[in-house]
């Protein structure tokens, strides 16, 4: 990417937005990489560990001059966010945000908006690390990772460019595709297994059968509960803010659950054994594909 943007704004200077802003301001691609929090400490570490070049507690001041805005907030903070810096973001200044449910964030700018500006890019970077924190901001972590991008019909061409040319330089891959799809998508891949860890998680804890059974545990538990020990706060946010779809693979996933079950108490041994033998090199497959 040649073109050098003069201001960019990142609210929210986590793991997610910092790394962000660390990867564009050491590519040299804006003039100057502003921040904007409530956590003056957080943001003052942002800037010692040269993750952006500046920062306020003012969003009049972070939104002057401003030629793109990247919203690195929790799903159930885009709204608030967005109230607040609809007075004084610049007229042909960039949206974008990094959120892990699409529709809900762009149903929130609209209602701020009162419509959705041509200048809106929904994205949803595919990464991460058990850190978190602007201390954790890491320039290459979106290498060889998925961004997602969920323009609207009436989105900007110039808009989505500009984004799609940012993330491709720090190396992600990019699609694009609509926020419905997405929403989709993660709610089957990412949101219904994530759910599944805590269930079974909270279900065992302190099982009134089994008492501390999390003792006897091996590798296929710690495996399996592993992302249980997820943020609450951003999955009770995205459980509300994609619960159309989640709910609709739950569902699924309860019926063919009820499948599996009757099976089991068939001692069915060979439609069993098809389903592991199918599931085992549909997943091998995957990793081979993944290694690609």
């Amino acid at each position: 990417m040649r073109t050098v943007l003069n201001k960019i704004t990142v609210i929210g200077v986590g793991l997610i937005g910092g790394s962000f802003a660390k990867g564009i301001k050491q590519l040299g691609l804006a003039k100057e990489i502003h921040g904007f929090g409530n956590n003056e400490e957080n943001l003052k570490m942002a800037v010692d560990l040269q993750v952006v070049d500046s920062y306020s507690t003012d969003i009049q001041t972070a939104m002057q001059d401003c030629d793109l805005v990247m919203l690195a907030v929790p799903l159930g903070a885009m709204q608030p966010v967005l109230e607040s810096l609809r007075p004084h973001i610049p007229q042909s200044a960039i949206i974008t945000d990094a959120g892990s449910a699409k529709q809900s964030v762009i149903d929130a700018v609209t209602k701020v908006f009162g419509y959705l500006p041509e200048n809106f890019v929904p994205g949803h970077p595919i990464a991460g690390k058990e850190q978190s924190g602007v201390a954790a901001a890491d320039d290459q972590l979106f290498v060889d990772h998925r961004v997602i991008l969920t323009p609207a019909e009436s989105t900007s061409s110039a808009a989505v460019e500009t984004v799609k040319k940012l993330w491709l330089a720090l190396d992600a891959r990019v699609e694009v595709m609509s926020a419905g799809f997405h929403d989709e998508v993660f709610a089957a891949t990412s949101h219904l297994p994530h759910l599944l860890a805590f269930a079974l998680v909270e279900m065992l804890h302190e099982h009134p059968e089994l008492g501390n059974v999390f003792k006897y545990t091996a590798g296929g538990f710690r495996d399996f509960s592993r992302i249980a020990s997820s943020d609450a706060t951003m999955w009770r946010d995205i459980s509300i803010y994609n619960h159309q779809a989640i709910a609709k693979w739950m569902t699924e996933y309860r019926d063919y659950l009820s499948g599996m079950i009757e099976l089991v108490e068939k001692q069915d041994a060979e439609a069993l054994y098809e389903l592991f033998t199918t599931a085992k090199q549909a997943r091998d497959q995957h990793i081979v594909n993944k290694q690609d």
